[in-house]
């Protein structure tokens, strides 16, 4: 069997979902398993709290699907391929940890695509591109791109990026809010994992209801959504760490959140 192309470690608390086929992390079936294996893995473990999906590559983070594997594919094969990516990515949004992709390089069609399937987005500084360009190979974003991009950026710019296949620099990401930060690129990974580390020493059960609150919610009516909030905040209230947390604030310490 061959090695696999994404692969799961943990150290402490900070899951890792590495991304490593050179040159440029494109993707077939195989990696789309592989990524899917991996994500299992994060979401088994129960020691890690954040999980951040990175890539080995220098200059990619992923430049999507591998055309040559596409072309000489039958329709049947890729629609197969799109069908694990669609479970894989749909693990990440339905997991109680946060995924942060450190995207290092160039994030392109499916490559964007997971990394949108992530919680946050921190990218590097650079000239590198990030986007959907499916549309100039008469394609469209088959991974989730034409439903998570509108959900995040709005449907008038999303869809104006997607009709187009126009490519965005990581500065003109940010401020359309594909990507929530922006550091140097040589320390992009030492400040995604210091932002990790504090996630995963805070209220991590909260942080999981927030986030089922939000992607669940958004999808409902608001008075639905709001029953859906009301039911996810009441076993807070009793959770042990809403009482350090209230204790913590009355007595102005530090809270020791325990994640439960």
């Amino acid at each position: 069997m061959a090695d696999a192309v994404v692969t799961y470690s943990r150290n402490e608390s900070i899951g890792y979902i590495t991304l490593n086929r050179p040159p440029a992390n494109s993707y077939e079936i195989g990696f789309m398993r592989d990524l899917d294996a991996a994500i299992d893995a994060a979401n088994a473990d129960a020691e890690a709290k954040v999980v951040i999906l990175r890539s080995a590559l220098e200059k990619f983070f992923s430049a999507g699907a591998d055309i040559k594997a596409f072309m000489a594919n039958s329709t049947p094969q890729n629609m197969e391929m799109v069908q694990v990516a669609h479970g894989a990515l749909r693990k990440m949004a339905t997991s109680p940890k946060i995924f942060i992709a450190a995207i290092n390089g160039h994030a392109l069609g499916g490559g964007m695509e997971i990394a949108l399937a992530c919680d946050l987005r921190f990218a590097a500084e650079g000239n590198y591109r990030l986007g959907l360009p499916e549309a100039t190979l008469g394609l469209l974003p088959g991974n989730g791109g034409t439903q998570r991009l509108p959900r995040l950026i709005g449907v008038n710019k999303a869809l104006e990026l997607m009709i187009t296949g126009e490519t965005l620099v990581p500065q003109q990401a940010l401020e359309l809010g594909m990507v929530n930060k922006l550091f140097p690129a040589e320390s992009l990974l030492e400040e995604t994992e210091k932002y990790a580390r504090r996630l995963a020493s805070g209220a991590t059960m909260a942080v999981a209801y927030i986030k089922r609150a939000v992607y669940e919610g958004i999808e409902k009516p608001l008075d639905n959504a709001l029953a859906l909030e009301r039911e996810l905040i009441e076993p807070l209230f009793n959770s042990a760490d809403a009482q350090e947390g209230i204790a913590a604030f009355v007595e102005k310490r530090k809270p020791n959140f325990q994640g439960k």
